[in-house]
C-alpha cells in the first residue's frame, strides 16, 4: 500500500445501531446446523467490504436506506440469519429463529472514495471504523449473526461492510445473501435464487464412521512456540497477474508446470516463501490448509442443492517438514497441495462430519499451520445495489480467524495499470514479511532454464 494510504485518516460519525428485523412474518423454531457448519474453526465473525462510487442515476437515493429496506425484506426469505445461535447436546449448534434481526450501522465519513488510492485493495485505513464491532456482539452464542454498516462518503459513493458469524454460512452462502439483497435493492418483488436450509446433508452418519486421516485435525502441541506471535504483526498485499503467475510458473517442473492451477501454483509459491520467512527448525512439521469447495463446479457432481448457503467446504491439509520445503523446488509444495485438495469429494465430506461429532468438533490445527482460501469467484465484485458493481468487493483484510495471522484469501482484483489479477493480503510478523518480500521476489523473477524434474512423479505426501 502507498504510504499515503497507509497513513490516511478520517473521521466516521456513526448513528446508534439498530436492529433491523425481516419485513414480514417467519417461522418461529429451532434449526440445527450441519456438522460441517458448527465445527470451531467456523466460530467466528468474518468481515467483508464493498467500496461503491457514486452514482448520477441514483441521485437522491440515499444508500442507508436503501440497503437497510432491502436487507429487511431478503431477512423473509433468509429468516434463519435473522435469529440467534444456541449450543445443544454435543457442542452442537443451533439457530433459533427469533426473528430478532441483524444489526445495522448508519454512517459519513469525512473523505472521499478517491483517497483510498487508485486500486483499492486490504489493508483498508480505518477498518476498525467502517465494520464497528458494536461492543457485545461479536460473541458467538445469542448474539446478531449479522452486521451492516453503510458509511456514505463525501464524494457521493459509499462503503458497504458486512461481518458475517461464519458457522452460517461459507463466501458463496453470503454471496447469494447479499445478491438477494442486491436484487431487492434494485427492485426485484422476490430473490431469483430462493435459499435452501438442507444442513441435514451435511450431518454425520450414525455412527460416525471417518474414512480419511484428516490430518487437518490432529492434535499437535505447540512445544516450541511456533504460533505466529500477534505482536508487531505487518500488514501487506501482494498482486499476482498473467505475467507474475507465468514467472512463478517458470519455476515448476515442465509437466506439472501444464497441469496445476493457478491456485496451487500460487498456494505452493506462498507456502514455500512463508516458511523461508518464519525460519522454523528443519524438522518441524509445516501445513498448507486449502480450502475446497464440495459444491458442484464445471464437470463435477454434487450433492449439494443449487441455493444452499450453509458452509460447504473442507479444509484438507499438505504436510510437510520445514527442512524439506524450504530447500526442494517449488514443484516439491506445488504438488503436495495438489494431492491434497483431490481428496475432497462427497465422502470426503461425510467424513469430516464423522469425524466432528465423534472428536467433539475440534478446530483445524493451527501449529506451524497456514491456510488459503480463494474467492475470485465468489461473486463479491458483481454486487449491484443500485450504484453499479464495486471498486473493490471481498475481504476486509487477511490473517482473520479465530486465530489471526493463519488465513489468507486470493481475491479478483484490477490494479492501477488496468490489469486483471489476484491480490492476496499476508499478514506476518514485521522481520518475517521482509524475508517473505525477498523469497516471493525470487520466484517472481522466471526461471533462467528449464526445471527438470528432480524427484519422482508421485510424492507422499504426510497426508
Amino acid at each position: 500500500m502507498a504510504g499515503s494510504v497507509a497513513s490516511l485518516k478520517f473521521t466516521v460519525r456513526r448513528k446508534a445501531p439498530e436492529l433491523v428485523a425481516p419485513a414480514g412474518p417467519t417461522p418461529r423454531e429451532l434449526k440445527r446446523l450441519s456438522d460441517i457448519d458448527d465445527q470451531d474453526g467456523l466460530r467466528f465473525h468474518i468481515p467483508v467490504i464493498q467500496f461503491y462510487r457514486r452514482d448520477a442515476s441514483m441521485s437522491g437515493r440515499d444508500p442507508a436506506a436503501v440497503v437497510r429496506d432491502a436487507v429487511a425484506r431478503a431477512l423473509v426469505h433468509y429468516y434463519p440469519f435473522a435469529g440467534r445461535l444456541r449450543e445443544i447436546e454435543g457442542r452442537k449448534l443451533a439457530v433459533d429463529c427469533t426473528g430478532k434481526g441483524v444489526l445495522f450501522i448508519e454512517a459519513d465519513a469525512d473523505v472521499r472514495l478517491e483517497h483510498f488510492g487508485d486500486a483499492l485493495q486490504p489493508p483498508f485505513p480505518g477498518l476498525e471504523e467502517l465494520v464497528f464491532d458494536v461492543p457485545g456482539s461479536s460473541e458467538v452464542l445469542g448474539t446478531p449473526l449479522l452486521l451492516f454498516q453503510v458509511t456514505r462518503l463525501s464524494c457521493g459513493g459509499f462503503i458497504l461492510a458486512v461481518r458475517l458469524m461464519h458457522t452460517m454460512a461459507d463466501a458463496q452462502g453470503l454471496v447469494q445473501f447479499l445478491a438477494a439483497v442486491a436484487e431487492l435493492a434494485r427492485g426485484a418483488a422476490v430473490p431469483s435464487v430462493l435459499p435452501v436450509w438442507g444442513r441435514e446433508l451435511l450431518e454425520a452418519r450414525n455412527p460416525p464412521r471417518p474414512g480419511f486421516a484428516h490430518r487437518e485435525y490432529d492434535e499437535v502441541p505447540d512445544t516450541k512456540g511456533t504460533i505466529v506471535p500477534l505482536d508487531d504483526m505487518a500488514h501487506r498485499s501482494f498482486f499476482f497477474g498473467a505475467k507474475e503467475v507465468a514467472a512463478v510458473r517458470s519455476h515448476l517442473a515442465p509437466g506439472l508446470r501444464k497441469r496445476a492451477t493457478t491456485f496451487e501454483v500460487l498456494t505452493g509459491c506462498l507456502w514455500k516463501c512463508r516458511t523461508v520467512a518464519l525460519a522454523p527448525d528443519a524438522d518441524e512439521e509445516m501445513r498448507m490448509i486449502c480450502i475446497v469447495n464440495a459444491r458442484g463446479g464445471k464437470g463435477k457432481q454434487s450433492a449439494i442443492p443449487s441455493g444452499y448457503y450453509g458452509n460447504a467446504f473442507a479444509f484438507p491439509v499438505a504436510v510437510s517438514a520445514a527442512g524439506e520445503l524450504c530447500a526442494r523446488p517449488l514443484s516439491y509444495a506445488v504438488r503436495l497441495v495438489k494431492e491434497a485438495k483431490g481428496e475432497v469429494d462427497g465422502e470426503y465430506m461425510r467424513s469430516v462430519a464423522d469425524l466432528m461429532v465423534q472428536r467433539g468438533r475440534p478446530h483445524f490445527t493451527v501449529v506451524r499451520a497456514y491456510l488459503a482460501s480463494d474467492v475470485t469467484k465468489a461473486g463479491f465484485g458483481d454486487l449491484d445495489f443500485g450504484w453499479g458493481r464495486p471498486v473493490y468487493g471481498g475481504p476486509a483484510k487477511g490473517g482473520v480467524g479465530a486465530i489471526p495471522g493463519v488465513a489468507s484469501f486470493l481475491i479478483p482484483f484490477k490494479n492501477a495499470k488496468g490489469e486483471d489479477g489476484i491480490v492476496i493480503p499476508m499478514c506476518l510478523p514485521g522481520p518475517a514479511m521482509d524475508k517473505f518480500v525477498e523469497e516471493m521476489g525470487k520466484l517472481l523473477r522466471p526461471a533462467a532454464v528449464d526445471v527438470a524434474d528432480m524427484f519422482p512423479a508421485m510424492i507422499k505426501s504426510a497426508l
